[in-house]
């Protein structure tokens, strides 16, 4: 069974973009160091052919694991969605019961996360327990640091900031 991959065309671009640096700059640079190294002669005790090799290793099983996640990627438009109800793209504002603090967050793919800045991605454990919960609904989230309980002040949609400026 394929594993589906949502993503917004941003997150896509970004991996397209990583694919092609890591192919046309890095790995090609990691090549030239391999070829540098090997003209000092003795590879047992070569440290710098040995760490090029094993940043050579550590590109090719990046690309790997990218082209896996794009041949996978589903391209999702949010702005085309229902946010009624929660679902990928919608922006969530959640007010933790326990310590009366208002969260924002957007479900994003998991390339485009980035909690630091409000981005969580729709596999992770808080977004899964929010999926299809409504504007005004209390819920106790399991969470990898304990239960939290929470209730849906907003569900809308806006434009993703992926970046901070």
């Amino acid at each position: 069974m394929k594993k589906i991959e949502p993503m917004t065309l941003f997150g896509y671009n970004k991996l397209q973009a990583e694919v092609k640096d890591l192919k046309e700059v890095k790995r090609p640079g990691v090549v030239k160091a391999i070829e540098e190294a090997l003209e000092h002669g003795d590879l047992k005790e070569n440290a710098e052919y040995h760490a090029a090799k094993e940043q050579q290793k550590q590109i090719d099983n990046r690309l790997g694991e990218l082209a896996e996640i794009i041949g996978n990627a589903q391209i999702v438009d949010p702005s085309e969605l229902e946010h009624a109800k929660i679902s990928f793209g919608s922006t969530v504002v959640l007010l933790d019961l326990d310590t009366d603090t208002e969260i924002t967050y957007v479900i994003v793919g998991g390339c485009e996360s980035n909690p630091d800045i409000g981005l969580i991605s729709f596999a992770s454990p808080l977004a899964k327990q929010l999926l299809g919960r409504e504007e005004g609904d209390d819920f106790k989230a399991k969470l990898p640091n304990g239960v939290k309980e929470f209730e849906i002040l907003e569900v809308k949609y806006q434009e993703i900031v992926f970046e901070c400026n």
